[in-house]
């Protein structure tokens, strides 16, 4: 019976790693889509066998010790002291094994920090709660934000199949090329993690981490944030789509021409007037986008936490309109109310400040239009 239960121990021992690579099961770490990946993977997994054998033969011996020299048996304690053998042979075998797995995994970890050669860097920049990327001499930039809708989070809505692991924009690179990311953050600490990549680098605000992949196949890959950031750390995905080099050159240009496009639009918003319906309709798609995690979709805010933005403060203040730009675009130190000026284009500012002055009753009639923004950006005083 006792050999039986040893039996089935063992075996189910040996059996974790082929059940934790099925579907219906996924204990096991991920092989990846990189070489670096695969080289965790083999690594992990080589140590775990390491480990496994080892357990075997400890428990082994020792429940062995433990049926042959029972009591019931007759057997009698042993009485010695020590053996300088024994000691010599049990710091030697740990020895060895612990440099049998160094190497390996010394090679695993100079090959995961060789940044050296890349060609091509972006720089990723954590906020709470989203992520910037920077494409280095392309002229490419934008925000990554959850594009989960609300409803889902609040149960309104069935949720789909990639629940809080879907963003507007993702980021975009090509295959087969080694691609060097730059991590920091803007105001507390993040970490950028992309599992299939075995990339996973803190953003440290102040300091600049790096970290490198190089993708073997076209994909969706996807990440998260792996840092707690505060309220709406589980709300911070990353999305990575890997595209051959033609269809990556094609998305370049399609991005830097639209972002030329909105350099123009916006040049040409500063002389216009841009009406109360147009403003209150962008208003409210950004205010539910960017502001009402913290502020609430009625504009109530959070006690303690986010001021109330309905029928009080510089929301319904016409004197204070000037204060109420400066905080959206500038931010307000030493509070969790970020800048909005570098996310936001000149229309959305002046879109969702305006939502902001006449939405759950504020009613002030007042619009803002892109040239007070730019005004404000440009540094006009209050």
């Amino acid at each position: 019976m006792i050999r039986r239960l040893i039996s089935v121990l063992l075996l189910s021992i040996l059996a974790l790693p082929v059940a934790a690579e099925t579907k219906s099961m996924p204990l096991n770490m991920t092989q990846g889509v990189t070489r670096v990946s695969q080289q965790v993977y083999d690594l992990h997994m080589t140590i775990f066998y390491i480990c496994v054998v080892i357990g075997i033969i400890v428990f082994g011996i020792m429940f062995w010790a433990i049926i042959h020299h029972r009591k019931s048996r007759g057997a009698v304690a042993a009485s010695f002291h020590e053996s300088t053998k024994v000691e010599i042979l049990w710091t030697i075998i740990p020895f060895v094994i612990l440099i049998a797995m160094a190497i390996p995994a010394t090679t695993t970890l100079l090959a995961m920090e060789d940044t050296s050669e890349s060609d091509i860097t972006i720089q990723v920049t954590g906020s709470q709660w989203k992520w910037h990327y920077n494409y280095f001499n392309e002229d490419v930039d934008f925000y990554s934000l959850l594009a989960t809708s609300s409803a889902q989070i609040k149960n309104e809505r069935d949720k789909r199949e990639n629940y809080l692991l879907e963003v507007d924009r993702p980021l975009v690179v090509p295959i087969g090329k080694k691609i060097r990311f730059l991590i920091t953050s803007q105001d507390v600490i993040h970490s950028w993690w992309v599992p299939a990549f075995a990339v996973k680098k803190d953003a440290n605000p102040g300091f600049i981490n790096e970290a490198w992949t190089r993708i073997d196949k076209p994909g969706i890959y996807r990440g998260q944030c792996a840092e707690l950031c505060g309220k709406d750390h589980g709300f911070m995905p990353i999305v990575v789509i890997a595209k051959s080099q033609s269809d990556y050159d094609s998305w370049l240009k399609t991005t830097k021409a639209t972002q030329q496009a909105a350099y123009e639009e916006e040049q040409r918003l500063l002389s216009m007037q841009m009406p109360m319906e147009e403003l209150m309709a962008l208003g409210e798609k950004t205010y539910l986008a960017r502001c009402s995690m913290c502020h609430q979709p009625t504009g109530a805010g959070i006690p303690g936490a986010f001021p109330a933005l309905a029928g009080q403060g510089i929301s319904i203040d016409p004197a204070k309109k000037l204060e109420h730009i400066s905080i959206v675009v500038h931010g307000k130190k030493g509070t969790a109310m970020q800048a909005f000026g570098p996310q936001l284009s000149l229309k959305e500012l002046a879109a969702v400040i305006t939502y902001e002055r006449n939405a759950w009753g504020n009613d002030t009639g007042e619009t803002i239009q892109a040239a007070e923004v730019q005004a404000v950006l440009n540094g006009k005083e209050l």
